[in-house]
Protein backbone atom coordinates (compact mmCIF):
# COMPACT_ATOMS: atom_id res chain seq x y z
CA UNK A 1 0.00 0.00 0.00
CA UNK A 2 1.37 3.27 -0.51
CA UNK A 3 2.44 5.72 2.07
CA UNK A 4 -0.06 8.10 3.07
CA UNK A 5 1.94 11.40 3.05
CA UNK A 6 -1.22 14.15 2.90
CA UNK A 7 -5.11 14.65 2.78
CA UNK A 8 -6.34 14.75 -0.67
CA UNK A 9 -9.50 16.42 -1.34
CA UNK A 10 -10.37 14.12 -3.86
CA UNK A 11 -14.48 14.57 -3.96
CA UNK A 12 -15.86 10.78 -4.92
CA UNK A 13 -19.49 11.99 -4.88
CA UNK A 14 -21.02 13.24 -8.31
CA UNK A 15 -19.29 13.67 -11.28
CA UNK A 16 -16.18 15.28 -10.55
CA UNK A 17 -13.86 12.28 -9.72
CA UNK A 18 -13.86 8.52 -9.29
CA UNK A 19 -12.00 6.33 -5.99
CA UNK A 20 -8.45 5.87 -8.33
CA UNK A 21 -5.77 6.66 -5.89
CA UNK A 22 -7.68 6.78 -2.51
CA UNK A 23 -6.49 4.71 0.68
CA UNK A 24 -9.16 5.86 2.96
CA UNK A 25 -12.35 7.56 2.88
CA UNK A 26 -13.98 10.25 4.91
CA UNK A 27 -17.04 12.75 4.85
CA UNK A 28 -16.71 12.08 0.94
CA UNK A 29 -13.12 12.76 0.58
CA UNK A 30 -10.05 10.48 0.36
CA UNK A 31 -6.73 9.79 2.06
CA UNK A 32 -4.12 9.35 -0.95
CA UNK A 33 -0.42 9.69 -1.49
CA UNK A 34 0.32 13.16 -2.21
CA UNK A 35 2.79 12.57 -5.16
CA UNK A 36 0.32 10.31 -6.83
CA UNK A 37 -2.11 13.51 -6.47
CA UNK A 38 0.38 15.88 -7.38
CA UNK A 39 1.47 13.81 -11.17
CA UNK A 40 -2.21 13.72 -11.53
CA UNK A 41 -2.78 17.40 -11.11
CA UNK A 42 0.22 17.96 -13.52
CA UNK A 43 -1.58 15.95 -15.95
CA UNK A 44 -4.91 17.66 -15.27
CA UNK A 45 -3.07 21.24 -15.87
CA UNK A 46 -1.32 19.34 -18.82
CA UNK A 47 -4.38 18.08 -20.14
CA UNK A 48 -6.43 21.79 -20.10
CA UNK A 49 -3.27 23.50 -21.69
CA UNK A 50 -3.14 21.27 -24.32
CA UNK A 51 -6.68 21.33 -25.50
CA UNK A 52 -6.41 25.25 -25.34
CA UNK A 53 -3.71 25.06 -27.97
CA UNK A 54 -5.37 22.63 -29.85
CA UNK A 55 -8.56 23.60 -29.99
CA UNK A 56 -7.46 27.05 -29.84
CA UNK A 57 -5.47 26.87 -32.92
CA UNK A 58 -8.45 24.93 -35.12
CA UNK A 59 -10.77 27.89 -33.72
CA UNK A 60 -8.19 30.27 -35.05
CA UNK A 61 -7.88 28.49 -38.58
CA UNK A 62 -11.58 28.07 -38.81
CA UNK A 63 -12.97 31.60 -37.99
CA UNK A 64 -9.87 33.73 -38.93
CA UNK A 65 -7.36 32.17 -41.26
CA UNK A 66 -9.57 29.84 -43.78
CA UNK A 67 -11.99 33.03 -43.92
CA UNK A 68 -8.82 35.25 -45.31
CA UNK A 69 -7.69 33.12 -47.25
CA UNK A 70 -10.99 32.35 -49.31
CA UNK A 71 -11.10 36.02 -49.75
CA UNK A 72 -7.41 36.43 -51.45
CA UNK A 73 -7.82 36.77 -55.21
CA UNK A 74 -4.63 35.17 -55.89
CA UNK A 75 -5.68 31.68 -55.93
CA UNK A 76 -2.05 30.80 -56.21
CA UNK A 77 -1.05 32.68 -53.56
CA UNK A 78 -3.78 31.29 -50.90
CA UNK A 79 -2.37 27.56 -51.40
CA UNK A 80 0.83 28.66 -50.98
CA UNK A 81 0.33 30.63 -48.06
CA UNK A 82 -2.11 28.21 -46.63
CA UNK A 83 0.40 25.16 -46.83
CA UNK A 84 3.39 27.39 -45.12
CA UNK A 85 0.88 28.12 -41.86
CA UNK A 86 -0.98 24.98 -42.17
CA UNK A 87 2.72 22.80 -42.15
CA UNK A 88 3.51 25.12 -38.91
CA UNK A 89 0.64 24.67 -37.40
CA UNK A 90 -0.13 20.66 -37.83
CA UNK A 91 3.67 20.08 -36.36
CA UNK A 92 1.91 21.87 -33.30
CA UNK A 93 -1.27 20.29 -33.29
CA UNK A 94 0.34 16.71 -33.18
CA UNK A 95 2.12 17.94 -30.17
CA UNK A 96 -0.69 18.50 -27.63
CA UNK A 97 -2.58 15.70 -29.28
CA UNK A 98 -0.59 13.72 -28.29
CA UNK A 99 -0.17 15.92 -24.49
CA UNK A 100 -3.74 15.49 -24.10
CA UNK A 101 -4.31 11.88 -25.39
CA UNK A 102 -1.79 11.03 -22.95
CA UNK A 103 -3.23 13.13 -19.76
CA UNK A 104 -6.35 12.02 -20.68
CA UNK A 105 -6.11 8.21 -20.72
CA UNK A 106 -4.00 8.86 -17.53
CA UNK A 107 -6.66 10.27 -15.78
CA UNK A 108 -9.12 8.31 -16.75
CA UNK A 109 -6.59 5.55 -15.23
CA UNK A 110 -6.10 7.26 -11.90
CA UNK A 111 -9.55 7.75 -11.37
CA UNK A 112 -10.68 4.35 -12.22
CA UNK A 113 -13.24 5.72 -14.36
CA UNK A 114 -12.92 3.72 -17.41
CA UNK A 115 -16.65 2.29 -16.89
CA UNK A 116 -17.67 5.90 -17.60
CA UNK A 117 -17.47 4.90 -21.51
CA UNK A 118 -20.52 2.83 -20.27
CA UNK A 119 -22.51 5.59 -18.86
CA UNK A 120 -24.31 8.08 -20.64
CA UNK A 121 -24.33 10.82 -18.33
CA UNK A 122 -20.78 11.30 -19.41
CA UNK A 123 -21.49 11.42 -23.32
CA UNK A 124 -18.82 14.01 -23.49
CA UNK A 125 -15.97 11.62 -22.45
CA UNK A 126 -17.22 9.70 -24.78
CA UNK A 127 -17.48 13.12 -27.65
CA UNK A 128 -14.02 14.09 -26.26
CA UNK A 129 -12.47 10.56 -27.25
CA UNK A 130 -14.05 10.95 -30.49
CA UNK A 131 -12.42 14.09 -31.60
CA UNK A 132 -9.07 13.01 -30.50
CA UNK A 133 -9.36 10.12 -32.44
CA UNK A 134 -10.39 11.97 -35.14
CA UNK A 135 -7.58 14.20 -35.00
CA UNK A 136 -5.32 11.51 -34.33
CA UNK A 137 -6.44 10.13 -37.27
CA UNK A 138 -6.22 12.65 -39.47
CA UNK A 139 -3.30 14.39 -38.38
CA UNK A 140 -0.97 11.54 -37.79
CA UNK A 141 -1.86 9.35 -40.80
CA UNK A 142 -4.40 10.51 -43.32
CA UNK A 143 -2.76 14.49 -43.76
CA UNK A 144 0.27 12.98 -44.66
CA UNK A 145 -0.75 10.10 -46.90
CA UNK A 146 -3.43 11.25 -48.09
CA UNK A 147 -5.23 14.72 -47.47
CA UNK A 148 -2.43 17.03 -48.20
CA UNK A 149 -1.90 15.60 -51.85
CA UNK A 150 -5.42 15.56 -52.56
CA UNK A 151 -6.25 19.30 -51.10
CA UNK A 152 -3.28 20.18 -53.04
CA UNK A 153 -4.60 19.00 -56.25
CA UNK A 154 -8.23 20.58 -55.47
CA UNK A 155 -7.27 23.82 -54.98
CA UNK A 156 -5.00 24.18 -58.11
CA UNK A 157 -8.32 22.47 -59.90
CA UNK A 158 -11.02 25.00 -58.36
CA UNK A 159 -9.05 26.55 -55.29
CA UNK A 160 -12.78 28.09 -54.25
CA UNK A 161 -14.52 24.92 -54.09
CA UNK A 162 -11.73 23.24 -52.09
CA UNK A 163 -11.58 26.04 -49.57
CA UNK A 164 -15.05 25.96 -49.03
CA UNK A 165 -15.21 22.29 -48.29
CA UNK A 166 -11.72 23.31 -45.90
CA UNK A 167 -13.56 25.63 -44.15
CA UNK A 168 -17.34 23.46 -43.71
CA UNK A 169 -14.98 20.67 -42.31
CA UNK A 170 -13.30 22.85 -40.05
CA UNK A 171 -16.53 24.32 -38.70
CA UNK A 172 -17.92 20.64 -37.62
CA UNK A 173 -15.08 19.90 -36.26
CA UNK A 174 -14.57 23.37 -34.32
CA UNK A 175 -18.66 22.87 -33.31
CA UNK A 176 -17.98 18.99 -32.15
CA UNK A 177 -14.77 20.36 -30.48
CA UNK A 178 -16.84 22.84 -28.39
CA UNK A 179 -19.54 20.77 -27.43
CA UNK A 180 -17.17 18.33 -26.03
CA UNK A 181 -15.22 21.18 -23.91
CA UNK A 182 -17.97 22.53 -22.76
CA UNK A 183 -19.36 19.53 -21.21
CA UNK A 184 -16.11 18.23 -19.84
CA UNK A 185 -15.94 21.69 -18.14
CA UNK A 186 -19.61 21.29 -16.69
CA UNK A 187 -19.36 17.07 -16.16
CA UNK A 188 -15.96 17.61 -14.56
CA UNK A 189 -17.35 19.97 -12.19
CA UNK A 190 -20.25 17.58 -11.47
CA UNK A 191 -22.91 18.87 -14.14
CA UNK A 192 -24.28 15.61 -15.88
CA UNK A 193 -26.37 16.87 -18.82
Amino acid sequence: MAKVVGYCRIQISGGGFGSGGCLGFEFGFCWCDMEDFILFGLARALHVVGVVLWIGGVAFVTTTLIPSLKKMPDTANRLLLFEQLEGKFAFQARIVTLITGLTGFYMLHYMQAWERYQQIQFWWIHLMTLIWLIFTLVLFVLEPLVLHRRFKMMATKNSDRAFALLHRMHKVLLALSLVAVFGAVAGAHGLLL
